[in-house]
Formats: C-alpha cells, structure tokens, sequence
C-alpha cells in the first residue's frame, strides 16, 4: 500500500532535483504515451514525502508521510485529476516545496480510481477504491530548513470511514473530499532532523520545463532522457491495491 510490490527494495540511485523545482510523475501502461490508464479509473492524485531511510527496512511503512500535493475534483469543470493525466499523456506535475531542507526523500505519487468505491472492500472485497502508488528516491538541494512533520502512516491511515474512500462515482455530487491528511504548508520544523544529503494544492518553481520520472501504471519508474539525473524507484509493477482498512 506504501510504496507497491517491491516498495522494500532501495534502488541504486536517486533523482536530483532542487527544493522549489516542478516535477512531473509519468503514468502509463506499456509505452509512453499510450492508453495511460481507462477514462472509467475516474479520481484524485495525491503526492507525499517522506524521509529516505537507507536502512534494509526502508520500505514506507509507519508514520513518516507528509502530504505535499492533492488534487481531486474540479467541479467547475467537472474533470478529476485522472482526466487531467490522460488529457496530459500521462503526466501529473507537483512542486517539491521551495522551504524543504536540502536532504533525500522518498516522494509518493498515488493514483485513487474511484470506479467501484461505491462500496467499501470490506462490503464486497471485489470492489473498493483501487490504489496506484509508486516512490521515488530523490536527492533535494537547496538552502531551506523545513522540515516535513512526518506523521501520516500510508497502510493505516486510510480508513473506509474517511472521505474520499468510499465515493459513489455515478450518483449526484458537486464536490469531493480527497482522503488523508492535510497538504504541507512547508513551514516549521516537522518532527525530524532533515535526512542525509548523501482540489489542486502544492505545498514555487526554478525548472522551466519539469524533470519528469516515469512509471508504468502504475509502480515503476525508469530512465528516461527528460528526467532529473538518474530516476529511482522503490517499487515495480502494475499492481493496484484495493483499500481494505
């Protein structure tokens, strides 16, 4: 649920970007630019950091996430953040907040497909909101001193009872509350030291065009020429997970 099959694995390398910088996620299926997800997967997509771990336990579990960057349902519109992914070939941009302190992270984007979370998966374990997470190991610089407050555990927190989980797609609404926690203002001291150098909200932008890092649908990322030094990614695959809190 953190960080997808194989989230425990660290990979050998991280991507390089500065605090303030816009970054893109990368979704597809098995090209770039393809059929990125089903237009029915309909839902939010939400990104979170946390502080990389290089420990053989680093794997996203516990109560180390903070969420930077949320985006759900534009009623204006009418169009969710997976409409707006497919309309952009698989990219989801979110900035990394100009005040964090220079350090390596890992940075959580999820993918919420609200197509059958009518029902709650402990109603009916063939559906439930399905979950498409991948983690990426980055290497922030920068001069900030923030440092995110690190208290939101990815396989707990979410519950059946919260917005946003169980959400009937196909009855009347005009707005939609996205689960989990509040986004990051980027402002205090958090609840740990800064980790080693070695709706739409965002938690301000030096890049001109965003390093992007690619993962297929949605759990892998790999190398590609546009991105930000070299891309990493602690999970693979394109498993979804299905809430059952």
């Amino acid at each position: 649920m953190a960080c997808n099959v194989m989230g425990g694995e660290a990979a050998p390398s991280f991507v390089s970007a500065a605090a303030g910088d816009t970054v893109s996620f990368e979704w597809y299926h098995d090209n770039r630019g393809d059929d990125i997800i089903a237009s029915s997967h309909k839902g939010p997509i939400q990104v979170y950091i946390a502080p990389y771990d290089a420990s053989p336990s680093q794997n996203g579990t516990g109560s180390v996430w903070t969420k930077i960057a949320s985006q759900g349902y534009d009623a204006s519109a009418k169009t969710w953040a997976v409409d707006d992914l497919i309309a952009n070939k698989g990219k989801h941009d979110f900035k990394i907040p100009s005040s964090l302190a220079a350090g390596q992270y890992l940075i959580r984007g999820e993918i919420i497909a609200l197509h059958e979370a009518d029902t709650a998966y402990t109603s009916n374990p063939a559906r439930g909101a399905q979950f498409y997470p991948s983690c990426v190991q980055f290497k922030v610089s920068g001069s900030g001193s923030a440092t995110p407050p690190d208290t939101f555990d990815i396989n707990t927190g979410y519950t059946e009872s919260d917005p946003g989980i169980v959400f009937n797609l196909y009855g009347s609404f005009s707005s939609y509350q996205a689960p989990g926690p509040q986004v990051w203002d980027g402002t205090g001291s958090g609840n740990s030291t800064p980790p080693s150098s070695n709706s739409t909200s965002s938690a301000g932008s030096s890049a001109s065009t965003p390093p992007t890092v690619s993962t297929t649908l949605a759990t892998s990322v790999i190398p590609t020429s546009s991105a930000a030094s070299a891309p990493a990614s602690s999970g693979s695959s394109d498993d979804d997970t299905t809430c059952g809190a």
